[in-house]
């Protein structure tokens, strides 16, 4: 009679009293583990650089002239009064307000055409065209102020306003049309359709469905025409003769002589630019980092 022997298990090989115990691989310390010291120092070096112009600014337009403190105290707004009355930056500031208010209104509206057309429809030279649009954003400003100033002298629009609105138009339109044609396609395809199919025609359906869908793009868009439009310097220096016609950018320049420079108002001036475009970019924050990041990625 054959039996069968139960089998153990073999024994685990000792370990050898020489080899080391493993140890724990490190674990990468999350960004919440991150000491606070380590983000707030360099984000604070980099306030303190950002901030000191501004306050230099801040500085010479609020202390009087002559002053060499560090701090405006006494404070004085008498250089805020000499360029707005003397220096008639009350005109200008009405000025910048037209050209941007109004570059600002053609360029949405020329680009959110452009841009649906190169979403949503397929022709031959849209490669070529985009390609194009692509280029244009490589050529300087100062390459075309010798044609369009022609253009302007044979339609007599020098020393207006809006020669200086369809400059500032046509140098915005290429980067706004392709950001609006980004965030077209980013709207799907299928919302048109359907409105479609319940009776609205294309442009209707773009209204209802479409428009209020690109509210993000429209004011990054639209805000980047209006600050281009205001900070600009060259198309109103060049297309611009009279003094109540010149925009901010041209009258800041005015303060500033072969001999001499007024600090004061000068610095006055600056704040004077620069509220506004600080203003709307405080209301608009939220919009325009949604706008610009979802017209970059290609839908």
């Amino acid at each position: 009679m054959i039996t069968k022997e139960a089998t153990a298990p073999a024994p685990a090989p000792a370990r050898a009293d020489h080899e080391p115990p493993r140890q724990a691989k490190k674990r990468r310390p999350a960004w919440d583990e991150v000491p606070r010291w380590q983000i707030y120092l360099p984000l604070g070096i980099y306030l303190v650089f950002t901030l000191i112009p501004f306050y230099w600014i801040l500085l010479f337009a609020l202390r009087p002239a002559g002053s060499t403190s560090l701090v405006p105290w006494p404070m004085t707004f008498e250089h805020f009064e000499k360029v707005w009355t003397d220096r008639s930056f009350g005109t200008f500031f009405e000025n910048s307000v037209y050209v941007g208010l109004a570059t600002l209104v053609m360029t949405t509206l020329v680009a959110l055409a452009g841009g649906y057309a190169l979403a949503r429809f397929d022709f031959k030279i849209k490669r070529a065209f985009m390609l194009a649009l692509l280029c244009s954003q490589f050529v300087p400003g100062a390459l075309l102020l010798v044609p369009l100033f022609e253009i302007f002298a044979e339609l007599q629009m020098i020393n207006s306003l809006g020669s200086v609105i369809i400059a500032e138009t046509v140098f915005q339109l290429p980067l706004s049309m392709i950001l609006i044609s980004n965030f077209i396609k980013n709207v799907p395809y299928s919302l048109e359709e359907a409105a479609w199919v319940d009776g609205c025609g294309r442009m209707r359906a773009f209204l209802v469905v479409v428009l209020p869908l690109l509210r993000p793009g429209l004011i990054a868009v639209g805000s980047f025409a209006f600050v281009h439009s205001w900070n600009h310097f060259l198309f109103a220096l060049m297309f611009l003769n009279n003094q109540d016609k010149q925009t901010i950018p041209v009258g800041l320049n005015t303060l500033m002589s072969a001999d001499s420079v007024d600090l004061g108002a000068l610095a006055a001036g600056g704040i004077i630019a620069a509220v506004p475009v600080v203003l709307v970019f405080a209301f608009i924050q939220k919009w325009l980092i949604t706008g610009f990041s979802a017209g970059a990625v290609k839908g």
